[in-house]
């Protein structure tokens, strides 16, 4: 008697863990990437193309980057803070960004274009990965990748800008899945972003938080960048957060770019500190 209390208590708070599960998340069946510029949105599955090539992003060969995990805006003065790490810069690309109204009301008002992967819904509010730049890209694509513990999807953005040489530059922004044993499921989502990327010839930068706690991460995710011929940012200061094994979850790898400056201030505005990095156009 008491086994057939103990399963039907079992059965019934899972029942319950399920529908409070989906009452709070909603899940998009597919990769779904959000356009947003000039006050107007456009939803898309899995990719936006432009009807025609977008003006270059950076200015006079100079391109300075933002790359920051922003903790969904839910710490003091994330709006203080994002308007001072993004001055002077062409390119944003922030991981864990709700698209709250008070986001893109901010977005708009610097007349940003954004690209936006709408990873899951918290009570109806969007959690994802998100670029910014004065320019829409040419052609952007979603990915998402389930995290196997906690059935919730990290995203990740390919997007192609047009630069003023002439050339396209390819950007990954990634926010990495973080629960796992091993490495099978980290490999998985890091090599689908390699093949997304690997037939682009031109300069390409690959950015965001790879929760890279671990050494076989960070040994994988080294491979993939020397499969790409990447490059690794060097930060003075370098305040990124660290696990407590002193290896940092955020990264940025480029390549076919004059690497100048990067740093990693330190900010109460999340519980990432950003990562700026200033690159200058190679001559033809």
């Amino acid at each position: 008697m008491k086994i057939k209390y103990w399963t039907l208590g079992a059965v019934t708070f899972l029942i319950i863990a399920i529908v409070g599960f989906y009452s709070i998340f909603t899940i998009p069946k597919q990769p779904q990437l959000i356009s947003i510029a000039h006050h107007s949105s456009q939803s898309d599955w899995y990719c936006h193309q432009s009807e025609q090539p977008t003006p270059p992003i950076d200015v006079n060969g100079k391109l300075n980057v933002l790359v920051w995990n922003i903790h969904k805006q839910s710490d003091e003065n994330w709006q203080a803070a994002l308007e001072s790490f993004s001055h002077d810069k062409q390119l944003i690309l922030l991981q864990e960004a709700s698209l709250t109204e008070e986001f893109s009301l901010w977005v708009n008002q610097q007349s940003w274009g954004a690209s936006y992967v709408n990873a899951f819904q918290a009570f109806g509010v969007s959690s994802g990965v998100v670029n910014l730049a004065y320019q829409l890209p040419n052609r952007a694509c979603a990915y998402t990748t389930v995290e196997p513990w906690i059935q919730l999807p990290k995203s990740a953005l390919y997007a192609r800008y047009s630069l003023s040489s002439g050339q396209d530059l390819v950007v990954v922004n990634i926010h990495a899945i973080n629960f796992t044993v091993g490495t099978d499921e980290f490999e998985q989502q890091i090599e689908q972003l390699q093949k997304a990327v690997q037939k682009h010839q031109g300069p390409l930068i690959i950015a965001g938080d790879f929760n890279t706690w671990s050494e076989s991460r960070y040994e994988q995710l080294l491979k993939v960048a020397n499969r790409l011929d990447l490059q690794e940012a060097i930060f003075s200061p370098d305040n990124r957060r660290l696990f407590v094994n002193d290896l940092a979850f955020d990264h940025v790898f480029y390549r076919g770019l004059n690497f100048k400056s990067a740093s990693s201030p330190i900010t109460t505005a999340s519980d990432h500190n950003p990562m700026l990095v200033s690159f200058d156009l190679l001559e033809n």
